[in-house]
């Protein structure tokens, strides 16, 4: 990832409210009226926002965002985190924010204006702000901890990442090439799947950061298999009872019959749907992905299955770069992430951009767990 931190917006919104039982669209404000109403029937998920390298921009987008009401008519927000560092932010930002110290989710208030933070105290005063600090990579990794142990506990729906930096990370101690890594680890989970969610479509991917000859060799039934249903429990859980599933081919036309390739699509993937089709679940494919995609744009489904990298992430950049969003699934709860790095060349000059950071948190509210 790397540390540019540009301009972004809050994005858009899928309005197809699916299943669920209220009008209410997350990232959308509402009138108190709506918001009352929808208080009596809106599970609102508490997100647990890990504050990342308390060198970079995380602690003032973090601040920022938490400035906007709307935040809480999503979401109830908890910062797992440190709260000098955030009284610190909020002086740069000058925003008018309060921190309050607790010790456990149960103590929140969620009360706009008032940023809970369950403080783990491990920032010293006069860290500087855009300098690479292994007391700062080891926090961040503290705090992810801390955060995968109220997933596993049930206390938090979703978790939010601000960004952090590798290089510190790696000097704190923690050998790990980022987020997704470090939360399977924590959790004891073998394997998660990446979804990139913008405006109007989500793509999960089977493969992601490998060539293209060892991505295909990679897939295999089992593997799509699993893929297509982590996706599918994410958003049943988000409140899509039956979600509607396109899974894309491998070759060109999706292989067309034994036209192109050599039979990719029915070694490697038709297994997989008709095995998922069997139980019953809403699921097409393989299908070429050139017009797959558009069919997803227009609203036809609710999830694309993508075989490698580019072919998934391309469309979504196309369709949503500035509101898009990296999902990880698969974990005890989902977790969002901005779509930007530390940003150590602007970090503490109050000048950072939370677009991204309010658009992880829409996305996580729309996808969190829902609880009865």
């Amino acid at each position: 990832m790397s540390g540019r931190q540009d301009s972004r917006t809050s994005g858009h919104q899928d309005k197809r409210t699916s299943t669920r039982n209220t009008q209410y669209v997350p990232g959308i404000p509402l009138n108190e009226t709506d918001i009352n109403a929808n208080a009596m029937n809106q599970y609102l998920p508490v997100i647990g926002i890990t504050m990342g390298d308390a060198a970079g921009v995380g602690p003032e987008i973090i601040v920022k965002s938490l400035a906007h009401d709307s935040v809480y008519q999503q979401c109830r927000p908890v910062v797992i985190g440190d709260a000098r560092r955030l009284e610190q932010a909020i002086a740069i930002v000058k925003t008018p924010l309060s921190v309050r110290r607790i010790q456990t989710v149960s103590q929140a208030t969620f009360t706009p204006g008032v940023v809970d933070c369950i403080d783990l105290d491990l920032i010293p005063e006069d860290l500087p702000f855009g300098q690479l600090s292994a007391i700062a990579g080891d926090a961040a990794y503290q705090y992810i901890a801390h955060a995968a142990k109220l997933a596993e506990a049930g206390e938090i729906d979703a978790i939010c990442t601000a960004p952090l930096n590798k290089e510190a990370l790696h000097a704190g101690g923690h050998k790990f090439p980022g987020h997704t890594e470090m939360l399977a680890h924590l959790t004891g989970v073998d394997e998660v799947s990446m979804m990139l969610v913008a405006p109007q479509l989500r793509v999960i991917h089977v493969t992601t950061h490998i060539g293209i000859i060892d991505a295909i060799r990679k897939i295999e039934p089992g593997l799509v298999q699993r893929t297509i249903e982590r996706g599918h429990a994410t958003l049943v859980k988000a409140g899509i009872a039956n979600p509607r599933i396109a899974v894309c081919g491998i070759n060109p036309h999706a292989g067309e019959n034994g036209l192109f390739g050599y039979g990719e699509e029915e070694e490697k993937i038709v297994p997989a749907v008709q095995l998922l089709r069997e139980r019953g679940w809403d699921i097409e494919g393989p299908l070429p992905a050139d017009t797959l995609f558009f069919r997803a744009g227009r609203g036809d489904f609710d999830l694309v299955v993508a075989m490698y990298h580019d072919q998934g992430h391309g469309p979504v950049k196309v369709l949503g770069l500035e509101a898009g969003v990296n999902v990880t699934v698969g974990l005890q709860v989902v977790r969002t992430s901005v779509d930007h790095g530390t940003a150590f060349d602007i970090a503490g000059k109050g000048i950072a951009d939370e677009g991204s950071l309010l658009e992880a948190l829409r996305q996580g509210a729309e996808l969190a767990t829902r609880r009865a």
